[in-house]
C-alpha cells in the first residue's frame, strides 16, 4: 500500500533552507526548538445550521438559534500542532519521544459560546536530545496575517521566523563576528518550484503534497513522508490531549517503525496493541 499524510507545510521554501543549515552543521547542535499556531479566522467555523449547511459566526447565533457547534468547536487546540512539529522534525530530522502538555480551561474567554480552550503548550523531547515547545491557540482574537511562528537554537548559531508581516525572518552564527541577528528574505514559497506548482496553494505546497504522492503511485518512488512519518508527526499532539486530560502527565511516545521486536503491522507494546485512544 501508499499511504502519505497530505500535510503540506514541510513543502515550504524556508523549510529546506533551514533543513540545510542544520544538516550543515552551522548551528551547531541544535538544543531547542519552537512551534506555534495562533490563528484567528473570525468565529464562523464554529456553528453551523446542519439543515441548510450555513455557517454562523457568534454574533449571528441570536438571530440563528438553530446554529448547532461544528467539531470545530471541541476539538483540542493542540491537535493542530502537527503542522509545525511536521516541520521542525523534518528540519532536524528526528522524532518525539516524550511529551506532556497543559491547558487553559474550557470555554474561550474571548468567546464563552467556543467551546475550546483558548491555549494550549505542549512541551517535548526528542530522539537527539532536542527540547521543542509547541503552542497552539484559535478562539482568541489575533492580528490577520501570519499566524505561524518557529525558532531554533543551536550550539552555533540560531534561526527566527519573521514576528509580524512588516518583518523579516531572522539568522544569527556564533563564529561568523555578528553582534546581532541578520534579516533573511526566507519565504513559504520555493526559488525553484516549477511553473506548474505557482498558485496551486498554500504558497504553492500542495503541488509537492499531489506530485510526491503521484509519483509514488505511478513511478514507485519512495515516500518522503510515509506513514511512520506521519505517525511521527501526529502521535505526539494526539498524545498531548492526553497529558492535559490527565494533568500534565509526561507520555512516552513509542516509535511505530517495524524492529526485530515487533514486525509490521502490530502495534507497539505502550499502546496496549490496540491504538492511542
Amino acid at each position: 500500500m501508499v499511504y502519505s499524510l497530505a500535510e503540506q507545510t514541510r513543502f515550504w521554501g524556508f523549510v529546506d533552507g533551514w533543513k540545510r543549515l542544520v544538516d550543515e552543521g552551522r548551528l551547531g547542535k541544535v538544543t531547542y526548538a519552537e512551534g506555534q499556531y495562533l490563528g484567528h479566522y473570525g468565529t464562523r467555523q464554529y456553528f453551523q445550521d446542519y439543515k441548510t449547511g450555513a455557517l454562523h459566526t457568534v454574533e449571528e447565533l441570536p438571530d440563528h438559534p438553530e446554529a448547532r457547534p461544528t467539531w470545530i468547536n471541541v476539538r483540542p487546540q493542540i491537535c493542530s500542532s502537527s503542522f509545525d512539529l511536521s516541520i521542525l522534525l523534518k528540519v532536524l530530522d528526528d522524532r518525539v519521544t516524550e511529551v506532556t502538555a497543559m491547558s487553559t480551561k474550557a470555554p474561550s474567554y474571548a468567546f464563552p459560546q467556543v467551546q475550546m480552550a483558548d491555549i494550549q503548550v505542549a512541551l517535548m523531547k526528542t530522539e537527539k536530545d532536542t527540547l521543542i515547545r509547541m503552542l497552539n491557540g484559535q478562539a482568541q482574537p489575533r492580528p490577520h496575517g501570519d499566524h505561524h511562528w518557529w525558532q531554533m537554537i543551536g550550539t552555533k548559531g540560531s534561526l527566527e521566523w519573521r514576528r509580524s508581516l512588516r518583518d523579516r525572518p531572522k539568522v544569527w552564527f556564533s563564529d561568523t563576528q555578528m553582534w546581532d541577528w541578520a534579516e533573511a528574505d526566507w519565504r513559504y514559497e520555493r526559488t525553484d518550484a516549477p511553473p506548474e506548482a505557482r498558485g496551486s496553494g498554500h504558497s504553492d505546497a500542495d503541488y509537492y503534497v499531489h506530485a510526491l504522492f503521484r509519483d509514488a503511485v505511478l513511478k514507485g518512488r519512495s515516500l518522503e513522508f510515509d506513514v511512520y512519518r506521519a505517525m511521527d508527526t501526529m502521535a505526539p499532539a494526539l498524545l498531548a490531549v492526553d497529558s492535559i486530560e490527565e494533568g500534565g502527565r509526561l507520555i512516552r511516545v513509542p516509535d511505530f517503525r517495524p524492529s526485530t521486536d515487533r514486525p509490521a503491522g502490530k502495534m507497539p507494546k505502550e499502546l496496549g496493541g490496540v491504538g492511542v485512544r
